[in-house]
């Protein structure tokens, strides 16, 4: 007869982390949520096009890196971070991208993602979501994010809540 009917796992530095993070993120940080649906069926058609001729294959997470990091550029409010007594309003766009691992959600850093064309971000996705999946990041390449992107479209979710990752605004 079994003595325990499940396993207890011990959470790794970087889930404490996270879980601290985001649990202040919820308490702290003013959060409103806005919903859209969107026909993405010319997007879906561009990125072929524009595969056929790319160096790298771009997908349409790297579409939404792109576009988010020009809206940032045009509202700058949106690539801001509090400072308990200002508001710091970046110049460039270091975009954070959400890549689950088996050591918990990390957000690793593209810098300077307005200024970069489809295909380098495409490229850049791929090696830091790679490497943090292998829990083979720098320090520097999980801080200094300005705005996160989170997508799980491609797990078939229509729609949730993501939490800020402090201390951005988006």
């Amino acid at each position: 007869m079994p003595t325990a009917l499940y396993t207890d796992i011990e959470n790794s530095q970087i889930r404490k982390v996270i879980a601290e993070r985001l649990t202040y993120s919820k308490q702290n940080i003013p959060h409103y949520y806005v919903t859209t649906s969107v026909n993405v069926d010319k997007l879906v058609e561009l990125r072929a096009r524009l595969n056929k001729h790319s160096t790298s294959k771009i997908s349409v997470n790297d579409m939404v890196i792109k576009a988010a990091s020009l809206a940032c550029s045009k509202v700058p409010e949106t690539n801001s971070s509090w400072m308990d007594d200002y508001v710091r309003q970046f110049k460039n766009v270091n975009m954070c991208v959400a890549v689950q691992t088996d050591h918990g959600l990390m957000a690793p850093v593209l810098k300077n993602t307005n200024l970069k064309g489809l295909n380098e971000i495409a490229t850049e996705v791929k090696d830091i979501a790679g490497r943090a999946r292998e829990n083979k990041l720098k320090p520097d390449e999980l801080s200094g994010g300005t705005f996160t992107i989170s997508n799980l479209g491609m797990f078939g979710v229509h729609n949730f809540s993501a939490i800020i990752n402090p201390p951005q605004a988006c």
